[in-house]
């Protein structure tokens, strides 16, 4: 099951209702990370959860006002991660509204032991790029509740893109932020994504029976459990074509990318790289491969 092809283009700004109770507002700020941009969604008939505020951007802040109709106000920020395509408007959008801002913690927070010793020693890095001023007035934990009026949202901690990484359920809907997403598979890059956090969070998800994910960027996903196992097979077809390239020898992440990326644009191939690089970190986790000197982006691995 590939990614399906889908017409979503809505128009940025506009508020769309998409159920009762559930509104989503595009944000301007498409690129080849975010698709058509960041998907911002309003939850409640009165009192007004706003998930993934999003980037710093004044038409969309805004938008977002506009979308707040008579009666109604804005109790909850909740923010998903703290990458710049979702976080930086939540500090301007509570400072005009007084709701304060929800987060799993600051950009370190929810990082493995490992990835933790990889930014240490210098990784950094790479991709959509982290909101290193992300800090929530209200720390908010796994399977915790978050309540209005009309509205109840669970806190379930889903690392792997971002340490810091929640999805949010509402009754049997889920709003999975950048874990799960239509579109595209979702980006691991070490030290700020780990994919052995990630093939975990896909588990922790696949357990519940859920009707559709809303995604921070692209159409609702209408099988949950395809999709999720479309993801996980991925994955596992990435990791078996990095043991069949090591097979001949041991190799590094940019050697192995060249070999199993034989279609990507060399412009892409430091993404593929990091993917790699990701694959080897769990793999050696799983003590399937092992570096021949220390844990390193440019290290050369061999399997066991």
């Amino acid at each position: 099951m590939r990614p399906p092809p889908d017409d979503f283009d809505p128009p940025a700004g506009v508020a769309v209702t998409l159920s009762p109770g559930l509104r989503r507002v595009l944000a301007p700020n498409p690129s080849p990370m975010t698709y058509r941009g960041t998907n911002t969604y309003l939850i409640g008939q009165s009192d007004l959860a706003v998930i993934d505020p999003g980037p710093l951007n004044d038409a969309h802040l805004e938008a977002i006002l506009a979308a707040v109709e008579p009666g109604q106000r804005i109790s909850h920020i909740i923010v998903t991660h703290s990458h710049l395509d979702h976080s930086p408007l939540a500090r301007p959008l509570s400072e005009r509204t007084g709701a304060p801002v929800h987060g799993f913690g600051g950009p370190k927070a929810g990082r493995s032991a490992v990835m933790a010793g990889l930014a240490d020693a210098g990784l950094g890095g790479g991709g959509e790029g982290i909101d290193h001023d992300f800090r929530p007035d209200i720390e908010i934990a796994d399977s915790e509740t978050l309540q209005g009026p009309d509205w109840t949202l669970e806190v379930i901690h889903t690392p792997g893109h971002l340490g810091n990484h929640v999805a949010l359920g509402w009754g049997d809907i889920c709003f999975t932020a950048d874990h799960v997403m239509g579109w595209a598979s979702s980006l691991v890059s070490p030290p700020d994504g780990d994919l052995t956090d990630f093939m975990a969070s896909c588990a922790k998800l696949r357990a519940r029976n859920w009707s559709v994910f809303h995604p921070g960027h692209g159409a609702p996903v209408e099988d949950p459990a395809g999709r999720l196992d479309w993801l996980i097979a991925h994955r596992q077809g990435r990791e078996a074509a990095i043991l069949t390239a090591l097979e001949s020898g041991s190799a590094t992440a940019r050697q192995i990318a060249e070999q199993v990326y034989t279609d990507t644009p060399p412009a892409l191939l430091p993404a593929a790289e990091r993917n790699v690089f990701a694959h080897l970190v769990d793999l050696l986790g799983r003590e399937r491969v092992t570096p021949t000197g220390p844990l390193t982006s440019e290290a050369a691995f061999h399997r066991q």
